[in-house]
């Protein structure tokens, strides 16, 4: 595979494109349609009038949990703990939420050289009509783990017995919305609706799957008036989607992995489907990607088959590949032999121009920061054609980024 030097996917943002907040009504966006060269401007409530007769609509259905804790140290100083995934890390998000009494997860930490090997940080945090004491200890510094412990504390006035408090129930109370680090602003009330999609299911998330922020139950409803059909699978989008790229080239980036979680009825949903399918932001298609290739290694009885890493698309032969049919329904054979309703896997899918799309069709997405890895996968998907989609964007008033308007990439 040839060098891709990161300058040729850069471009010129000017800061005020970029929306610092979102609009008053989510589908009054801007839609950029590109349609096999050809580009139109629309607005967001379009979409279903667009979309390929037929299709199949695959969402992202994950939920952003509000990831980030701070804890006040007996000096004054402010230790922030981002926590990125829970120990081990291929155990379900979903399931570490449910925690009870201590919770394991790797962790960002901010302030960190503050934060002594022996010391324990505590917080009291209200829930409900009662209070809890949460401490956070080092597992293992060297890994950036961190265990959380949470007993009943202090009582207030009127307090009654304290409940049995999941992790979830903690950061609902004591945790912010992790926004994105250039949205450069502090985090409002409005920010825990407005930066969930209306259709978010599954906690595990540290960032939104931001194309799907543009649906309201309007736009689903029409969508099933049209008969276009809907399906939602789980990628718990990590911090690591915004980890800039430094190498000059692109190929060289450390690819970052999350989990996803696909169940029997997606399987069944794409071995069915004989029309296009739409991925829902570039989560959505990473997902759907991902799922081609584990079906890949199992057919080929790799070790460790739900793993893949960012180079393995581009290391196996053409000739050794087999059609999207079969690598699917290798996944799904699996689940009926296991007697599994879902099966969860890691991918650090690197998608940059030269890759080969096997299930994506098209494409719902936001506009993306210049020379990151979204814009690479841009890139693999409309080719050239993305520079022209940009500065048309540009040109036409369009906003970027997280709360910014939409495209529909169709080549």
């Amino acid at each position: 595979m040839e060098e891709l030097q990161l300058n040729d996917f850069q471009y010129n943002l000017p800061d005020e494109r970029i929306a610092r907040f979102p609009l008053p009504q989510r589908d009054r966006s801007k839609l950029l349609e590109y349609r096999q060269g050809k580009i139109d401007h629309r607005s967001f409530r379009d979409l279903p009038d667009q979309l390929p007769s037929g299709s199949l609509l695959v969402f992202n259905d994950t939920k952003v949990i509000p990831a980030r804790l701070h804890f006040r140290r007996s000096t004054g100083a402010t230790i922030e703990l981002f926590l990125l995934n829970p120990v081990p890390a291929d155990r379900l998000v979903s399931e570490a939420m449910q925690d009870h009494h201590q919770s394991i997860w790797q962790c960002m930490i901010g302030n960190r050289k503050r934060w002594k090997p022996d010391e324990v940080l505590e917080q009291e945090v209200r829930i409900h009509d009662h209070t809890v004491l949460v401490k956070a200890h080092w597992h293992d510094a060297h890994q950036s783990q961190v265990r959380f412990e949470w007993t009943p504390g202090n009582e207030m006035p009127g307090d009654e017995m304290p409940g049995d408090e999941s992790f979830a129930a903690i950061l609902h109370e004591a945790g912010k919305i992790p926004l994105p680090p250039y949205l450069n602003r502090d985090v409002t009330e409005a920010d825990k609706e407005t930066y969930q999609t209306v259709y978010s299911r599954i906690e595990g998330a540290v960032a939104a799957p931001t194309a799907g922020l543009h649906f309201t139950p309007e736009v689903l409803a029409q969508l099933a008036q049209k008969g276009i059909k809907t399906d939602y699978l789980t990628l718990h989008v990590g911090a690591g989607t915004f980890q800039p790229i430094k190498t000059s080239d692109v190929r060289q980036h450390a690819m970052h992995s999350e989990q996803v979680v696909y169940s029997r009825q997606n399987l069944q949903h794409l071995l069915t489907h004989t029309g296009p399918v739409i991925a829902v932001g570039t989560t959505s298609m990473r997902s759907l990607e991902s799922l081609y290739w584990f079906g890949v290694r199992l057919l080929k009885q790799e070790p460790d088959p739900w793993h893949l890493d960012q180079k393995y698309a581009y290391s196996v032969s053409e000739n050794d590949l087999p059609e999207k049919p079969e690598a699917v329904r290798a996944v799904l054979n699996y689940l009926e032999k296991t007697g599994q309703e879902a099966v969860i896997g890691h991918t650090g899918i690197y998608c940059m121009p030269g890759y080969r799309f096997r299930i994506t069709n098209g494409l719902v997405t936001n506009f993306h920061q210049p020379g990151s890895t979204l814009i690479l996968l841009i890139a693999a998907f409309v080719g050239e054609n993305w520079r022209t989609i940009y500065k048309e964007a540009l040109q036409n008033g369009y906003r970027f980024l997280s709360y910014g308007d939409s495209s529909l990439l169709l080549p």
